[in-house]
């Protein structure tokens, strides 16, 4: 019994114990109490817990005044509580799927924990309250409407639901008499979804034996009268006479109802479902209108959503996502990677979205095993802190490779699977060249790959072809572009490229863009001069300098040099061409760097194909090609999920080459997954080829174009590539080892660790620590193992660990996974290399000097030549992309280790305007791969009945 009411039953009693009137059950004096305990409770949240409170979002349909004043009501309350409340206001014009689409929104937002949809819907089209209602999740639900919370209250399941806060609120109110309430008999008079009915469930479960009465009970007054317990809900205005309750009952009164009073300054004042008057001389304990439910239903409201934030955090902690994580069983030999890719079913791509906080808005399923994430994520995240940025590099490999990207994804899986750390690893898209070629797939290996691994290595999700699409458009657009100036007058193009339209002729924005970039000041057709319309219509290409090539997803050698234009019906106008495989486009290169969709389409307007004739830079943007390619690619940009054999996330989108472009997955994605993985996470990528090429490019292009701090680099090493470095015999794909490389060698293998420390010192002068990956193979000795790792560290490496990933997964890499930890703690001191606003030949040195060890360069005369039109044409402060060998430090690839003494010669000097970089040839660089004797593709299969892919790896 609360205070009060003791001090007031003392006060009867003295009256030689008759009493005469009721006591009064003040709800607005409990619920005061109820909300000072919340307070208390919100507080020792935020201590445990910084930075966190109990969420309540109210979601309004319309404008209602009453509705207005209710929630004005529960948002002061949450405030004095200090619950963040948000009120979600939609338009009286907001259809079902709009209202249905919000409520989705709240309750997959991990700061929400309470949501209530205010009633009633105040909209002008027509809403089913009970499928909207129910549409709330239960976890977060309340206000207890939904059908799954009051079927668990029905059978009794307290402690797993939530219940209703005016029920709530009656309970708690008739518990402050100190009545027990079990055994009583009890009457709810009403049986609505929201009062009555839940109100008979919670009576029964505190063990009451509980009567519902209703519109058609018969003798309602007798009923009402055997009431020890009485709960009216019913709508009626004073409906309860006073004749009706049992001497000494409890009275419990819901009912809020406006009568006529001419006494009151708005001709009304406000009563229950109780007369109140008559009543409280025959009950025991009664409540008040106002003043006795109406306080409690906010309080409880308010408990509620406080229960539910508690709850959360016994099953979450607020920033770490809840990863179902799959175990591996490594088996002993290794089976082949699409074996072991196959023995594992991936978990439901869906899940895996909910699992690390994206939003049923943000995604576009392919499939049920990949994704693509839109870039709304980025918006919605923007305020969260970014993770740690790791990029993983290796020393100069062998021409077998030496497992970045088994490491990438092992190290993913120890950082996620073993640490429980939030982690994302993001990768490259293989071409489907090498797939079919020479290399076969490439999604990791052995128990550290992406899975499914047939449709990493395949379409996915057809961004490759929707760059083939694209860069093929502008290829059609050159040509035809020539022929037509070529072949027509001024006045003929004129009227083409800006056909009438019922007579009157417009410029489209494209055009009009032109039209300003020509400085012409005009914005109709019909007042250009001769002049200005010879301007317009001729872009004078000169075939010679045009560097735009057509591509092909495919190994084909015979494509690398072609002539086109010999039909007829082309007149003669042949020319020399070639086709490059096509993540060798810039378009490849605009997709990894840009930064939104605007940024995407500016970029995409701004490749120069080639040159006029008068030396000017002819670019997409001229050809009227911008908007096109930006539909064309709307889809791509977005990157791809999917996940690693152990059930970690990965994002799998860009694939550009790492010679003739930077060598790096997208922006968008390491910045999507920065955002995800929350201050605390990681986000791992890799660079393509050595450190002297693709960590050169991740830093000096990909981290000035993204404004990205990175945090660590791993540098991956094996004993293999070490030894070929001392001077061991060559390397070649498909020929058995040289026994040099199979049994242990200290001696050679020592001399080849000086590439290891160049690679490390490369790293290091970019201000970040280095952890060295040691890829041990089952060759390797002990000996072997420890030498590398002990002269890594005396070499400046922060640590160096031996790693099993391949063999073991995630698990052989956790030691890996600690140091990286540890060296992402330390402050990042991280720099670039070069100003871009340095000449062009300035630039270039400085990467051959500092990166390679190169004495000095060498401009060939076309490189020179280059050299100044760029600089002319504007183009002299890009940062350069070295196009060289990833087999040697050097231009030379038979010079292996730490090559001294050399220039490095600059053969030619291409431009990736719209990427951004210049890339300078050193040596010559085939952007067509070719067929070997036995391709990949004679093993590859489909089994018709299982529909199961065979040989891919």
């Amino acid at each position: 019994m609360s205070h009060c009411l003791a001090a007031s039953r003392k006060c009867f009693l003295s009256l030689g114990g008759v009493r005469t009137v009721a006591f009064l059950i003040s709800g607005a004096k409990t619920s005061l109490q109820v909300r000072e305990r919340l307070k208390k409770d919100v507080a020792q949240m935020e201590e445990k817990v910084p930075g966190f409170r109990p969420g309540l979002a109210i979601l309004q349909v319309g404008d209602r005044e009453d509705s207005n004043l209710y929630i004005s009501m529960k948002l002061k309350a949450a405030a004095e509580i200090g619950i963040n409340a948000n009120h979600v206001r939609l338009p009286k014009t907001a259809s079902e799927d709009e209202v249905l689409s919000s409520i989705t929104s709240l309750n997959e937002d991990s700061t929400v924990h309470g949501l209530i949809v205010q009633l009633p819907l105040d909209s002008v089209h027509s809403i089913n309250t009970e499928k909207v209602t129910n549409a709330v999740s239960p976890d977060k639900d309340v206000d207890g409407l939904t059908s799954v919370n009051a079927g668990k209250l029905a059978r009794g399941d307290l402690g797993d639901c939530f219940i209703p806060c005016t029920p709530k609120g009656c309970l708690e109110l008739i518990r402050q008499t100190g009545v027990q309430i079990a055994g009583k008999r009890a009457v709810v008079l009403g049986r609505s979804k929201i009062v009555g009915a839940p109100m008979h469930d919670l009576l029964l479960w505190n063990h009451a034996t509980v009567t519902t009465c209703h519109s058609k009970t018969v003798n309602i007054a007798e009923e009402v009268n055997r009431a020890e317990i009485l709960v009216v809900g019913i709508g009626r205005a004073e409906m309860v006479k006073g004749d009706w309750i049992k001497p000494g009952a409890v009275v419990i009164d819901c009912g809020i109802n406006h009568v006529s009073d001419s006494t009151k300054p708005n001709g009304k004042r406000v009563v229950g479902d109780v007369a109140f008057q008559e009543a409280k001389e025959k009950a025991s304990y009664i409540t008040p209108v106002p003043g006795g439910v109406g306080p409690m239903t906010v309080a409880m409201l308010m408990e509620n959503t406080v229960e539910s934030a508690k709850r959360y955090l016994q099953k979450y902690t607020p920033g770490k996502w809840s990863i179902e994580c799959t175990a591996v069983n490594p088996e002993t030999p290794v089976p082949s990677d699409i074996v072991i890719s196959r023995s594992k079913v991936p978990k439901p791509i869906d899940k895996l979205t909910r699992e690390i906080g994206l939003h049923s808005d943000e995604v576009e399923f392919y499939g049920k095993t990949k994704a693509k994430i839109l870039l709304s994520t980025l918006k919605r995240l923007q305020k969260q802190p970014d993770g740690k940025y790791v990029v993983v590099t290796g020393i100069t490999p062998t021409p077998l490779g030496e497992g970045k990207s088994t490491t990438t994804i092992g190290l993913a899986q120890a950082l996620g699977a073993h640490l429980r750390m939030n982690v994302f690893a993001c990768v490259r898209q293989p071409s489907q060249g090498p797939t079919f070629g020479i290399k076969g797939g490439a999604a990791g290996g052995g128990y550290s790959q992406v899975i499914p691994m047939e449709e990493f290595n395949l379409h996915l999700t057809g961004d490759i072809h929707a760059i083939t699409a694209a860069n093929n458009l502008v290829a059609a657009a050159i040509d035809a572009r020539m022929f037509h100036e070529a072949t027509q007058s001024d006045k003929a193009l004129f009227n083409r490229l800006v056909p009438a339209n019922k007579g009157v002729r417009t410029f489209s924005d494209i055009q009009m863009r032109r039209i300003k970039k020509l400085n012409i000041e005009k914005t109709e057709p019909a007042t250009l001069t001769d002049e200005e319309i010879n301007r317009f219509v001729r872009l004078d290409i000169d075939p010679d300098t045009i560097t735009w090539q057509r591509v092909v997803d495919t190994n084909d050698r015979f494509l690398r040099k072609i002539t086109i234009g010999q039909s007829p019906t082309e007149k003669g106008f042949t020319r020399t061409a070639q086709y490059d495989i096509t993540v060798a486009s810039e378009i490849m290169a605009v997709l990894a760097l840009t930064h939104s969709l605007e940024d995407m389409r500016s970029r995409l307007g701004k490749m120069v194909v080639a040159s006029s004739k008068k030396g000017e830079p002819v670019t997409t943007e001229d050809l009227g090609l911008t908007g096109a390619l930006t539909v064309l690619m709307k889809d791509a940009i977005k990157p791809n999920l999917m996940q690693t054999l152990e059930g970690t996330p990965v994002f799998v989108h860009a694939g550009p080459f790492a010679n003739i472009a930077h060598g790096n997955s997208s922006v968008l994605a390491d910045k999507i997954a920065l955002k995800l993985v929350g201050p605390e996470g990681f986000v791992v990528t890799e660079a393509g080829f050595g450190a002297d090429i693709g960590m050169e490019k991740f830093f000096n292009i990909k981290c000035r174009s993204s404004g990205l701090c990175p945090h660590v680099v791993v540098l991956v090493a094996t004993v293999r590539a070490l030894k070929m470095h001392g001077g061991g015999p060559s390397v070649t794909a498909g020929v058995p080892l040289p026994k040099e490389y199979t049994e242990e060698n200290l001696e050679l293998l020592e001399k080849g660790c000086c590439n290891l420390r160049k690679q490390i010192e490369n790293a290091s002068a970019f201000g970040v620590a280095v952890v060295v990956a040691v890829n041990a193979f089952k060759t390797d000795t002990d000996a072997e193992l420890m030498l590398v790792c002990r002269f890594a560290k005396e070499a400046g490496a922060f640590d160096a660990v031996k790693c099993t990933h391949w063999a073991e997964g995630g698990k052989g890499a956790v030691d890996l996974a600690q140091a990286v930890q540890k060296a992402a703690q330390a402050p990042s001191n991280f720099q670039l290399l070069y100003d871009v606003e340095l000449p062009i030949v300035d630039k270039i040195r400085i990467i051959a000097q500092k990166i390679y060890g190169a004495d000095d360069v060498e401009l060939l005369p076309e490189a020179q030549h280059k050299a100044e039109v760029y600089t002319r044409q504007g183009f002299g402060n890009l940062p350069i992309c070295m196009a060289k060998t990833h087999l040697s430090l050097s231009h030379d690839p038979e010079k292996k280790g730490v090559p001294t003494g050399f220039v490095l010669p600059i053969r030619d000097i291409r431009a990736s305007v719209g990427a951004g970089f210049l890339y300078p040839l050193v040596g010559t660089m085939s952007t067509m791969p070719g067929l070997p004797t036995r391709p990949c593709f004679y093993d590859i299969d489909l089994d018709p009945e299982t529909e199961e892919i065979s040989g891919l790896f």
